[in-house]
């Protein structure tokens, strides 16, 4: 039995995923969460195998969510269910330790297959995802300003840019007012932007942030 963890901000949307899930005869959905601390909380009481993660949480971080479920679990396999299709998150999803990677575009269905995937270590990713991946080795040598930033300095970037306050982007990574500015030095200096707007340009250019 495959166990499943649920990680995603909306009730109804978590309703229609276990719908899904336990309609396989070798699937059980074990726990839900709606921020990254339920989510923790939950690996305290249950075993988990598979954790769906959707990337974009309310106050807080599924980049984060990742990072705290694989320091309690250093072997719970990560399944990115997300409306991100942007190769900067594809990137710094399978650096914090997604197994998997699917947007909301696919079909509900995909979710189920890449959940079993995911949990026997099988490398998984929707078709467009796929292309995106293909377009990067393509281009190998040529990477892009955000591949020089690790999963934690991308996180404070993508919020600080999407307009969250400093203690805003604090509460949401579980980190002090001090690590948020000084994540965001190095992210300037690793750019080599020391220029919000420029800063804020290369977030829309990169799909980080929409107008």
């Amino acid at each position: 039995m495959i166990r499943v963890l649920l990680l995603d901000d909306y009730a109804v949307v978590r309703a229609g995923y276990r719908l899904l899930i336990e309609a396989e005869p070798d699937m059980q959905v074990v726990a839900e969460a709606a921020n990254s601390a339920q989510a923790c909380e939950a690996l305290r009481e249950q075993t988990v195998d598979v954790a769906v993660i959707d990337l974009s949480l309310k106050g807080d971080s599924g980049f984060e969510a990742m990072r705290r479920l694989r320091e309690r679990d250093p072997h719970i396999k990560m399944l990115v269910f997300t409306m991100h299709a942007q190769e900067s998150f594809v990137q710094q999803a399978l650096r914090a330790g997604a197994t998997g990677y699917l947007t909301k575009d696919s079909d509900p269905h995909e979710m189920v297959h890449a959940i079993r995937d995911v949990a026997f270590g099988r490398r998984i990713c929707s078709s467009d995802v796929a292309e995106i991946l293909l377009h990067d080795a393509a281009k190998q040598g040529q990477n892009t300003p955000l591949q020089k930033l690790t999963p934690r300095e991308f996180d404070v970037l993508r919020l600080a840019t999407g307009g969250q306050a400093t203690d805003e982007i604090a509460s949401a990574l579980h980190i002090s007012e001090k690590t948020v500015f000084n994540t965001m030095s190095l992210v300037r200096q690793k750019l080599d932007m020391r220029s919000d707007f420029k800063l804020l340009r290369l977030a829309l250019e990169q799909g980080l942030v929409q107008i």
